[in-house]
């Protein structure tokens, strides 16, 4: 009997890492490479002998002062995961569309459903853009909902938002459902996100995160934003209390953030710059995406990836290898941007890897 669940996830071995080479350089997670100004905190700052509220209040605070959302349109969650998990069973979907390669969460929430599955494969030719907006309405034909991350992960590809809206505006009688947990690290946002369209698009749900932009994995924090009428039904299929306390009192704190904000994004777009030029300069890859904080990297070498990986890892690297993913079986690996001087250790450790593993 074979298992839905079957899909690695971002995350390395540290403390492996760390006994071969003393060091170890996560770039296998997508996370912020700064962290909030929260260090001062400490389990003596939460109430942690009393319930959260029952429906999450401090991320709705959150999100009410951050983009002036009325409460209304906000369900809080532990993470946008939940939100791709109860969307599929809350809204009754029988048969999605989702584009491939993508996050493997869509796949196995929607078969946990019950939906039937069709794919929209994004072809490497064209750097896993997006298809054109009549072949995406010929494939919405055959389904009654369309998920998809904007930016896509691990492609790094954006889904135009006018694209969108102009498909969500055409079939009214199917849902459109955006995952923008990682559109904080677009330089369009927040014009290029959904969330405010959604009181015009009662078709249009967005899934938002707040643990990727601001480094707390650990804490799980998201909501889902949608017209109003869609929050209550959504209510009626989700569980109470899946907030913990610590969560819902650090979300308000979020918005004391400016400073960080403004530093994270100055960096990424710096960075990220200075990875896809310094790309042109390694022989044997070809990297694509990179509209957020990541890179989708096809290794062109004379090895496979089965001889980069360790060689990468030797020198306390670890990258996410992307093989099981459909559509990148032919040796792709995703690496997060970080640091200015953890992004140069890993350039110089793909150059030294280019040069000796041409052939094996």
């Amino acid at each position: 009997m074979t298992t839905l669940y079957h899909h690695q996830h971002g995350g390395a071995n540290l403390n492996h890492a760390a006994q071969v080479s003393g060091t170890a350089l996560d770039f296998s997670v997508n996370i912020s490479p700064l962290s909030p100004p929260l260090g001062a905190l400490s389990l003596d700052s939460f109430a942690l002998q009393a319930y959260p509220s029952i429906d999450g209040q401090g991320i709705k605070t959150f999100y009410k002062g951050k983009f002036g959302f009325d409460g209304a349109m906000v369900l809080p969650l532990n993470g946008a995961i939940e939100g791709i998990y109860l969307l599929p069973r809350a809204l009754g979907l029988r048969r999605l569309l989702l584009l491939t390669p993508s996050f493997y969460e869509y796949e196995r929430a929607g078969r946990m459903a019950g939906a039937e599955i069709t794919f929209l494969p994004l072809a490497p030719e064209n750097g896993f853009q997006l298809p054109s907006i009549e072949l995406l309405a010929d494939a919405l034909l055959h389904a009654d909902a369309f998920v998809a991350a904007n930016p896509n992960n691990p492609t790094g590809t954006e889904a135009p938002p006018e694209m969108i809206m102009a498909l969500a505006s055409r079939f009214p009688d199917k849902w459109f459902i955006l995952d923008e947990a990682f559109i904080q690290f677009t330089p369009a946002f927040p014009d290029n996100s959904l969330m405010g369209k959604v009181l015009a698009l009662k078709n249009v749900i967005v899934l938002h995160s707040l643990t990727k932009f601001y480094a707390l994995p650990g804490l799980r924090l998201g909501a889902v934003i949608a017209h109003p009428d869609i929050i209550r039904r959504l209510l009626n299929y989700k569980e109470p209390w899946t907030v913990n306390a610590i969560a819902e009192s650090v979300a308000p704190l979020l918005l004391e953030c400016g400073a960080y904000e403004e530093a994270l994004r100055e960096m990424i777009f710096s960075e990220r710059k200075r990875i896809a030029e310094s790309f042109s300069t390694i022989d044997g890859m070809r990297v694509v995406g990179g509209a957020a904080n990541f890179f989708l990297v096809q290794w062109k070498g004379g090895c496979s990836l089965d001889a980069l990986l360790p060689y990468l890892e030797g020198k306390g690297i670890y990258v996410r290898d992307c093989r099981n993913f459909s559509g990148l079986e032919e040796n792709y690996f995703r690496f997060a941007v970080r640091s200015p001087g953890e992004n140069s250790a890993l350039l110089d450790a793909l150059r030294a890897a280019s040069a000796s593993l041409q052939s094996c």
